[in-house]
């Protein structure tokens, strides 16, 4: 089977003052393989970051499947247990936001590297790799040490992404990652994105600046007010 098989999955949100529901997207079906790039788009407010969320099972969908072939078996994502769904996050499954939300006092080497101890690495290589893709991120170093909580939006990012992308995921979400970003940072972005796709990673982004990574999308499905959903295959 695909990496991931979505079907008819739907997310409504109740809103309680207005006692009623209303629909994000509808009956949104498709399929991913390990190494594709999926790009998601289509005008603000209709629902791209919902579906990343609803993967990561930061939301709960409203009906429909999503079947991921984990390591250990396939799991339904919008209906797994949360402990399941915390096993994938923590080997699986990854997100990658345009927030960077630290914790106080700790270093953006540090920071870095906790994926890759959380992992079973040792401190000294996390802390090198760390080093290495900070740098590929172009932080700079008097930086490494100091706390993100003081930085700049761009200057977070960069470490949002080197902690983001430096344990690879089978299954990678992405949601506006370069929004905040330079060019130069857009595009070392790009060159590791390109190089996890070579290593079989599944991608599916909402991207500010789409244009930065056409070359690496295989599929586009477009989200529309109407829950309308229009996929088509690029060349």
């Amino acid at each position: 089977m695909p990496l991931l098989q979505v079907e008819s999955l739907t997310k409504r949100f109740y809103i309680d003052h207005l006692q009623r529901e209303i629909d994000v997207f509808a009956d949104l079906t498709f399929t991913l393989e390990a190494g594709q790039f999926m790009l998601i788009g289509g005008a603000n407010g209709v629902g791209k970051s919902s579906l990343l969320r609803c993967l990561f099972r930061t939301y709960i969908p409203t009906s429909g499947t999503a079947l991921f072939a984990a390591r250990q078996g396939n799991i339904d994502l919008a209906h797994a247990a949360d402990v399941d769904i915390a096993l994938l996050r923590r080997e699986e499954l990854g997100f990658v936001t345009q927030f960077l939300r630290p914790r106080p006092r700790v270093s953006a080497l540090e920071l870095v590297a906790e994926p890759l101890v959380d992992g079973g690495m040792a401190w000294e290589e996390a802390i090198e790799q760390a080093r290495e893709t900070l740098d590929s991120f172009g932080l700079k170093q008097p930086l490494w040490s100091a706390y993100p909580t003081t930085f700049s939006g761009g200057e977070q990012q960069k470490v949002n992404l080197a902690r983001a992308l430096i344990a690879p995921r089978r299954l990678l979400l992405l949601d506006e990652p370069t929004a905040s970003l330079d060019s130069a940072t857009r595009q070392s972005l790009q060159a590791r994105l390109a190089e996890l796709k070579a290593q079989g990673v599944a991608m599916i982004g909402v991207f500010h600046h789409p244009e930065d990574i056409l070359h690496l999308v295989d599929s586009e499905i477009r989200l529309t007010t109407t829950s309308e959903v229009i996929e088509h295959v690029v060349d």
